[in-house]
């Protein structure tokens, strides 16, 4: 059994027009909200073998925050380009190419990439909100066999349903 848990990243800040899209950092918002929901993984005694980020700002600021609450080895986060505001088929890429020691993968992107990967996978969410978190069980030991028909979701939470 694989398990995947989708990360959004936490809320940017805008209040600098002159930033680029991808150097946009996380919000104070963003900055609160992360850590709380690491906390909230790490009383299920969630952790990860391995997160996959996006190399924007706000999602590898979210995928360090979380490394750090979690006690994760920043070495165990891997920035893909190929998330930066990545299509589902994208994100399913990035999966299905890690190695199958891992068993535990958080992958922290953008929208609307992460809903239409849920919707794809059936999963029935309008929207995933900053800093949300959706996880996935996979029944397979291979990550390049990870399909829609061989995964159920496992949970879904997110700052607001706390």
């Amino acid at each position: 059994m694989k398990k995947i848990i989708l990360v959004r990243h936490g809320k940017s800040a805008w209040n600098n027009p002159n930033l680029a899209d991808h150097d946009r950092p996380l919000a104070d918002r963003g900055l609160d909200n992360v850590p709380e929901m690491g906390f909230r993984l790490k009383e299920k005694g969630i952790l990860p073998d391995l997160i996959l980020s996006s190399t924007a700002t706000r999602a590898a600021q979210t995928a360090e925050i979380l490394a750090e609450v979690l006690h994760i080895p920043k070495s165990k986060i891997a920035y893909e380009k190929h998330l930066y505001h990545a299509s589902s088929s994208m994100i399913l890429k990035c999966i299905q190419r890690q190695d199958d020691s891992h068993e535990l993968i958080f992958v922290v992107g953008h929208n609307p990439g992460m809903n239409d990967f849920i919707d794809f996978f059936g999963g029935n969410l309008d929207n995933l909100p900053t800093a949300g978190q959706y996880g996935l069980l996979v029944d397979t030991d291979h990550w390049f066999k990870v399909r829609p028909e061989n995964c159920r979701a496992w949970f879904i939470d997110f700052p607001k349903k706390g």
